[in-house]
């Protein structure tokens, strides 16, 4: 026999005391973020880096071995550094938040049946795919131990997650609380629910990016979550046990809207990096309007073949390998096959700025 810990409905009750202080430079740290995207030339290439960044962190904090060129690599059709399955997993985490934002934009709701959409796409290729991709749980599962009387925590049986989720989504439709209280809230059920067999984690990270924007706080996610979580990923599996173990809902809170402070200051700080960044190799290569045409494209896609390039900016093939010529003498771009045909590039310091943070985790 063994206790499955089965969570109360939200809000919990008596109301969760939140710091003022907290809350406010929390979100304060958010909308600035959300100020910046009306300042940047062109927001589709941070959304582009910012959703793999997310990712990318998102699958490293369960283990993942992937860096950001492996994915980036992967997305070229190139061989990456690590187990395709590694990749895989951070690619279908792009498709699925992709899939999110754009059921937003047709007027969706964040709600557990657009979540179970979202871990079909999530699960689809990767670790995990031979999990039931996007179904309920049918049997009891525990976690952090081999059988329930080690676990650190049994989630609640099979039959009772149905019923859980319901009651997450009339939380999600009805809460009256500040955005990021009712995310922080709404982040802690659904890992303790633990509906799916596989991927409990990831889809409930790829949440808090959605309802971030569901909530207005973000227009775009230009928001990485997950970079704070990695780095204290310790503290983080801590403050979800100590919710369950002794109902500390505010110490959770507390952290998660720190968590949201330090990656929103990221984020900006990492955005005005790529904009200095940017400016400088644009003036480097002012004199040149092919290689400036280059440089447009792999600020859109950092990792390019030859002939990618040339299809991309129109140009021919001799015309687009001495634009790299140059912009490899400038320290601009790097190659990273060193063949004679089907050469790959790589625009290094962009690629470097977006990996700050982005190391995979190491196994021991």
């Amino acid at each position: 026999m063994f206790q499955a810990f089965v969570p109360k409905p939200l809000p919990p009750r008596p109301p969760v005391r939140v710091d003022r202080s907290a809350l406010a430079r929390a979100e304060r740290a958010v909308l600035r973020l959300d100020g910046l995207s009306a300042l940047l030339p062109d927001t589709s290439l941070f959304v582009y880096s910012y959703v793999r960044k997310e990712a990318l962190l998102s699958a490293q904090i369960e283990g993942t071995q992937a860096s950001l060129q492996d994915l980036l690599l992967f997305e070229t059709k190139q061989a990456p550094g690590v187990p395709l399955a590694d990749v895989r997993e951070v690619s279908d985490y792009v498709a699925a938040l992709e899939q999110g934002l754009a059921a937003l934009r047709r007027g969706q709701v964040v709600c557990t049946a657009l979540l179970r959409r979202l871990h079909r796409t999530l699960l689809r290729s990767g670790r995990g795919g031979e999990r039931a991709p996007g179904e309920l749980r049918k049997a009891q599962v525990w976690i952090g131990g081999d059988r329930p009387s080690t676990a650190r925590f049994v989630p609640p049986p099979a039959p009772l997650v149905s019923g859980c989720l319901r009651d997450l989504d009339r939380f999600l439709r009805g809460s009256t609380l500040p955005t990021l209280v009712k995310i922080a809230l709404a982040h802690v059920q659904l890992e303790t629910i633990h509906p799916f067999r596989d991927g409990n984690g990831r889809i409930g990270r790829l949440m808090i990016s959605l309802l971030l924007c569901e909530g207005g706080l973000l227009v775009e996610p230009l928001l990485y979550a997950s970079v704070y979580l990695k780095a204290h990923r310790r503290e983080y599996y801590d403050r979800l046990q100590a919710v369950r173990a002794e109902g500390d809902w505010e110490g959770w809170v507390r952290f998660f809207l720190e968590g949201m402070t330090a990656s929103s200051e990221q984020a900006i700080k990492e955005a005005r990096q790529i904009l200095g960044l940017f400016e400088q190799h644009r003036r480097q290569l002012s004199a040149s309007p092919s290689a400036l045409a280059v440089f447009e494209h792999l600020q859109q896609r950092p990792i390019s073949s030859v002939t990618q390039l040339q299809r991309g900016v129109g140009l021919t093939f001799p015309t687009v390998a001495s634009a790299l010529a140059r912009m490899k003498r400038l320290g601009i771009v790097s190659e990273l096959t060193g063949l004679r045909r089907n050469r790959l590039f790589a625009y290094s310091p962009y690629i470097a700025i977006l990996s700050e943070g982005a190391e995979p985790l190491s196994r021991g």
